[in-house]
């Protein structure tokens, strides 16, 4: 067969070389070392956490490297496209601090970078110079097997119980003349360019995968589509095509791909293009409850799958990235611990430290290291980014703040410090509401008094507090106006006289405060009192505690 003559029949229109191509996007001038990444998403608009820990990574191996970490939009498949899609999944990764030094942008702005068009969409001449190169020498050719032909293929195979697939003696159009083509394609029969491979499952490749080491694994066998019958690529070609032309030099993908590294290997040795290195990371996982087995995240059952989940949860960006990081490296807790005000760029990041097996996401263990980093926020950090996050995500607090934001100002000393101490309490911003109602939401809808006094006892101190109610005093001329209410009263103004003889007292001046808190906020335990009560102001206050007689 001509192949020269079947590739100008093929891509007449197509007057471009790869050699052309290589002159247009020459190989990057880069240190010794360098790495090149990217991160290359469908701009469905669900940016999953593990397509952010994928990113992560991507970038922290270009970083550290003084290397290139792109974005590339992966768009053929405009049945999964959705409107904004990509500005969607640019944006949620800007907000967690990833973001390129080149590649696609936001619709309606420019690209970054002279390695682009950097939408796969608008990459189709490329494409297709190195199809019709494939078909010059005689490595491709097309298909015009019908839906019904190819369900044919199958049921012959499922009965020969034979390897499914398009290949060897199943790969009807592998041999067709240059007669038969022309009489297929002046027919108006649709076609696809698929592979003409080579390879033989007899023999082995090797995969050098920098996590897991080497993998082998057998040749590809499979004659695939490079080109649907649009002239739009398959993922598998545009890969090889894009991460050459790119520059790209480390791919570190989800472990699903392992399978098609063989398919992949055979196409860049089929193009004359030289292979990226490979990292395939293992996906995040979680315990199912029903059957406690692990299984992967998933989009569709487990709300914490999606980025946004963290950020509606109020969860700040620091502590998801921390607790990533704890994930993708075994050694990064241990470098926390020893550099607990280092910026998380110092730590070095090394692949082969990444788990081999899915990593069980631990909602509770983010939660810890969310404590932590949110302990170590200034009051002015916690201000402005709880009042960013309780704009889009809850008006009661949004509604508390903009009216009172020096109260709000002071009621973040209350659940930060206990005393000198730095407390731990919050994991994330929602947490505010549900942990200080009393504050920040509707008040008191319960309370959990004591069930050691009646509610007469209590009715007849709250009464006689009220009466004797200062709201102007300090703490210290608070705490004692406690005791001059409730000595008379039964309660011991002297917590070790009171366990001395307990018998001879209703309570003890605790017990007093007691009923305040429980007056106050409705719970037994919560921050000082006395702050709450002038955060709360004095109408507020003698409302609540008239309301719980």
């Amino acid at each position: 067969m001509d192949n020269n003559y079947l590739a100008e029949l093929l891509f007449g229109d197509i007057k471009t070389t790869p050699e052309d191509m290589f002159a247009k996007y020459p190989a990057r001038t880069l240190p010794d070392k360098a790495a090149v990444t990217r991160f290359a998403p469908s701009p469905t608009g669900f940016m999953h956490i593990g397509g952010l820990y994928a990113a992560l990574i991507s970038m922290c191996m270009a970083r550290q490297s003084d290397g290139v970490f792109y974005l590339r939009l992966e768009d053929t498949d405009k049945k999964r496209e959705i409107e904004h899609g990509a500005d969607e999944i640019i944006t949620s990764l800007a907000q967690y601090g990833v973001c390129f030094d080149e590649g696609a942008a936001a619709d309606g702005e420019a690209e970054k970078g002279n390695y682009g068009p950097y939408r796969q969409s608008m990459r189709k001449e490329i494409y297709q110079t190195f199809a019709k190169d494939l078909v010059k020498r005689g490595l491709a050719y097309p298909c015009f097997c019908s839906a019904e032909e190819l369900d044919e293929i199958r049921k012959a195979q499922e009965a020969e119980k034979a390897d499914m697939g398009y290949y060897g003696s199943y790969a009807k159009c592998r041999n067709l003349s240059i007669e038969e083509i022309e009489a297929n394609i002046k027919a108006g029969k649709e076609y696809v360019l698929r592979l003409r491979s080579d390879g033989n499952a007899e023999n082995k490749i090797t995969c050098r995968d920098l996590i897991r080491g080497n993998i082998e694994m057998p040749e590809n066998i499979m004659d695939v589509v490079l080109l649907k019958s649009d002239g739009i690529p398959t993922y598998h070609f545009a890969h090889v095509v894009d991460d050459f032309l790119m520059g790209t030099t480390h791919v570190i993908r989800g472990d699903e791909w392992i399978s098609s590294y063989p398919l992949h290997e055979q196409l860049f040795r089929a193009s004359g293009l030289k292979m990226p290195k490979y990292a395939h990371i293992a996906p995040i996982m979680k315990l199912d409850g029903g059957e406690n087995k692990k299984r992967k995240l998933s989009k569709r059952k487990d709300p914490e799958a999606s980025v946004s989940f963290y950020s509606k949860a109020g969860f700040p960006v620091q502590s998801v990235l921390e607790y990533l990081m704890t994930i993708a490296n075994s050694n990064y807790e241990e470098w926390r611990m020893k550099n607990p005000d280092a910026d998380m760029s110092e730590f070095k990041f090394k692949l082969e430290k990444m788990p081999v097996s899915g990593a069980l996401f631990d909602m509770d263990k983010l939660a810890s290291v969310s404590r932590d980093v949110i302990s170590k926020m200034s009051e002015e950090t916690l201000f402005d980014e709880i009042s960013i996050w309780a704009k889009d995500n809850d008006e009661k607090l949004n509604a508390y703040i903009t009216a009172s934001p020096d109260k709000f100002r002071e009621s973040i000393k209350l659940w930060k410090y206990n005393g000198k101490k730095v407390r731990k309490d919050i994991a994330k911003w929602s947490d505010l509401s549900e942990m200080f109602p009393y504050l920040y939401g509707d008040g008191v809808d319960g309370y959990e008094f004591d069930e050691k006094l009646t509610a007469d006892e209590r009715k007849e101190f709250l009464s006689a507090y009220i009466s004797a109610y200062d709201h102007k005093v300090d703490s210290s001329a608070w705490f004692d106006g406690v005791k001059v209410v409730g000595e008379p009263l039964g309660f011991c103004p002297n917590i070790k006289e009171y366990r001395a003889n307990p018998d001879a007292y209703k309570g003890s001046v605790a017990d007093a405060c007691g009923i305040l808190r429980v007056a106050i906020t409705g719970r037994k335990n919560s921050p000082d009192l006395y702050t709450i009560m002038q955060l709360l102001g004095e109408e507020e206050t003698l409302k609540r505690l008239k309301a719980a007689m």
